[in-house]
């Protein structure tokens, strides 16, 4: 749904963006305008998506997802895996108290699954897998005595980096083209296995079977690459409660070596919640480069500054906190 658009869609939209505090009015009702775009926009800003103003499907599922609370619905494993704030709200909450759901991710999958069966055995409580009343209620109780800070997934993947070889020998990376600079990838792909990586290059425009291709391979980094109608800007997955700190620090290895070869300023990379970054079970980064009239002419150059920003990431584990 986009701008013009009209009917029970719409106020279904719109009654869902006032559900999550984005409310666009009754002025258009049932009417996709300029307040709504508005309200999708600041929904898109806040939720770290791409942001156009657009109800497209990644942005229509990250607004239903933002209606589930904690408590309102079971939660269990099963397919497709259930997806909304109510699980990345449980993932957090286990995390504070040492269980390790993996990455907060909203997505209730086997690692939460797991997490959640040994907090109630730990509990007393049957271990089912099953985050019903009795687990929501004790979850509620802990949490409001308060407690660590850190969830044990950003420690562990501290900890991974830290203890991982410092150089690119042996190293898994999968490398993504999600689009129109598969000569930049190519070029990648050929520097970092000459320097000794064991290196897979996945193809395709949605960023979900990207990151499943990626998890596939049981990949230690991944890294895709795009291009921009304007200028260079990456992207590393961060949430509500978890940072990824290995995506945030090749992002920024990546802002220092490659704008600059286009003649422009270090880039500032922030943290979002595209599907690439979010599914993808290791550190992720999102690099947009642009704009195309300059980058295609400089693909020999950036595959250089890509490759060396990779290098540098392997051989700076201490750079994560």
């Amino acid at each position: 749904m986009r701008l013009g658009a009209a009917g029970d869609a719409v106020r279904d939209l719109q009654r869902r963006l006032a559900t999550a505090g984005f409310d666009p009015g009754a002025v258009e009702h049932g009417r996709y305008g300029e307040a709504t775009e508005t309200a999708v926009r600041a929904f898109q800003v806040a939720r770290g998506l791409e942001v156009n103003g657009v109800s497209d499907l990644q942005t229509w599922t990250a607004i239903v997802e933002a209606g589930y609370q904690l408590g309102d619905r079971l939660l269990y494993l099963r397919r497709p895996m259930q997806r909304g704030d109510d699980v990345a709200e449980l993932q957090r909450r286990l995390g504070m108290l040492g269980f390790d759901p993996g990455r907060i991710d909203g997505i209730f999958g086997p690692s939460t699954a797991l997490a959640l069966t040994e907090f109630q055995s730990n509990a007393g409580l049957p271990a089912d897998g099953i985050a019903g009343h009795e687990s929501v209620a004790l979850l509620d109780r802990l949490a409001r005595r308060g407690g660590s800070t850190q969830g044990v997934s950003e420690v562990r993947e501290r900890d991974s980096l830290r203890h991982a070889p410092s150089t690119l020998t042996g190293r898994r990376l999968a490398i993504g083209e999600p689009g129109g600079l598969e000569v930049l990838v190519r070029a990648v792909h050929r520097a970092l296995v000459l320097a000794g990586a064991d290196v897979v290059v996945l193809q395709h425009p949605d960023g979900s079977t990207l990151a499943a291709g990626a998890n596939a391979a049981d990949a230690e980094l991944y890294l895709d690459l795009a291009l921009d109608d304007e200028r260079c800007h990456g992207a590393y997955y961060s949430a509500t409660g978890f940072e990824s700190h290995g995506g945030k620090l090749l992002a920024a290895m990546l802002d220092e070596l490659v704008p600059p070869v286009l003649g422009q300023p270090h880039g500032v990379s922030v943290g979002m919640r595209l599907a690439v970054l979010r599914e993808t079970r290791m550190p992720a980064v999102h690099y947009a480069i642009g704009p195309p009239r300059d980058a295609i002419p400089l693909v020999p150059d950036l595959a250089f500054a890509v490759s060396r920003a990779i290098t540098r990431w392997c051989q700076q584990p201490s750079s994560v906190g």
